[in-house]
């Protein structure tokens, strides 16, 4: 493999505890505002900082310029289940089997599932033991069945199996599941929340969270960005519940980060190409991590032209351990595609474990749109990635100018 010489701070060696900041339990949003374009808006730009709401931003890009989102659509991830002894089981939906060969796949099946799980309770369900449970479905009802398998690392893997048999796993979820707001919300789940925390243009059921930054955006203004010929397109990738894993290790060299699917159609591929060097817009820490991985999973197609389709994948370290300085955005990603002509493919399904750290070269966005984060997470070393030190002053600003944080919080507009 040709690599480059690791430098003498790879980003392994970077301490986490220099991503820190006080974030007071009483700036965690706890609930949306009543409505998701009036929250504020920092737009960071050029060293300077101003105020404005989402309802503005069509004002603060430029026109004729690409915004993309991702799609992705939270699923009902929360199963409740009772033993005949009256103890709990929480069953936390994380990821498909990897039986499967994506989540759609998965989120199709009829009669029966196996996904790997979260468990609440773990101690008491023995494996090979059933769970059952009824639920009220119109003038019927859905009797849904858990079996444990067995434990994988730190997930297990439980088959899920249901009557009737003609519906969709998708399905089952909507009916039977819990919406799985992060751990930091420390409320229970209500009936809006099925609403408020799923974007207006979610599409593709996968996420066990939302991709927030997209949470703001309202029928209205995307007129509002019509009007500016600012052009809208989506990327999908399942947030999984890895992105509120905190980072427990000293250094990221101990922090491993999980898999989350990506899917791209080709012609999306194709428009990247067109508007790499003008003004690319990404909402969503997501999303960016979705067009940096196009950038290296096309690196890979030209470092290793006879790769098999099943290795054509994001690692951590990818991104800072090959050698890809001389190879354009536009190179790699028309690389990409003859790949994908090659595979005969129409759509990219891979899966990507891209760490974005301070150190990294962002490629493709000059802008970023996303809310605040939590303190020593991979999300806030994203943020200090694309802003530099200057991350500080941002955080800083919002906390003493009454800003929400977190999931249900307010947001920034981030310029490269």
């Amino acid at each position: 493999m040709r690599q480059k010489a690791v430098p003498d701070m790879h980003p392994k060696s970077i301490a986490i505890r220099d991503f820190t900041y006080l974030l007071p339990e009483d700036r965690i949003a706890k609930y949306p505002l009543p409505e998701r374009d009036s929250s504020k808006l920092l737009i960071y730009k050029e060293g300077k900082i101003k105020e404005d709401i989402y309802r503005n931003i069509d004002q603060h890009l430029p026109p004729d310029s690409l915004l993309l989102f991702n799609d992705t659509k939270v699923v009902e991830a929360r199963l409740l289940f009772q033993k005949p002894t009256g103890a709990s089981i929480e069953v936390f939906c994380l990821e498909p089997h990897p039986m499967y060969r994506d989540i759609t796949t998965a989120m199709s099946q009829q009669t029966r599932v196996t996904w790997m799980c979260l468990i609440g309770g773990a101690s008491k369900w023995k494996s090979g033991q059933l769970l059952a449970k009824q639920i009220p479905w119109g003038d019927s009802s859905i009797v849904l069945q858990a079996r444990y398998l067995e434990k994988i690392k730190d997930s297990f893997a439980i088959e899920l199996s249901w009557t009737p048999t003609s519906l969709s796993f998708a399905e089952v979820l909507h009916i039977a599941g819990i919406i799985p707001l992060p751990p930091y919300i420390k409320r229970s789940a209500e009936l809006s929340d099925a609403t408020r925390y799923q974007t207006i243009y979610a599409h593709t059921a996968g996420s066990v969270a939302a991709p927030t930054a997209g949470l703001h955006f309202t029928p209205a203004l995307f007129e509002r960005l019509d009007a500016k010929n600012i052009l809208r397109n989506y990327v999908t990738l399942h947030v999984g519940a890895g992105t509120f894993q905190p980072v427990k290790s000293d250094n990221m060299d101990g922090h491993e980060m999980h898999a989350e699917f990506i899917d791209v159609p080709a012609a999306l591929i194709q428009q990247l190409i067109d508007y790499a060097d003008r003004h690319i817009t990404v909402v969503g820490t997501t999303t960016l991590r979705t067009v940096e991985s196009l950038y290296w999973l096309g690196v890979k197609t030209i470092l290793f032209p006879a790769l098999p389709p099943e290795e054509l994948v994001i690692n951590q370290w990818d991104a800072y351990e090959l050698e890809a300085s001389p190879i354009t955005v536009q190179e790699a990603l028309t690389s990409l595609l003859r790949y994908m002509e090659k595979q005969q493919w129409e759509r990219l399904i891979t899966k990507t474990r891209l760490l974005i750290t301070p150190g990294y070269t962002i490629r493709l966005p000059k802008a970023l749109v996303t809310n605040f984060h939590q303190p020593q997470s991979t999300l806030l070393l994203l943020v200090a990635a694309f802003a530099g030190e200057q991350w500080k002053s941002i955080y800083e600003y919002a906390l003493e100018h009454e800003f929400r944080f977190l999931s249900y919080g307010d947001g920034c507009l981030l310029f490269r």
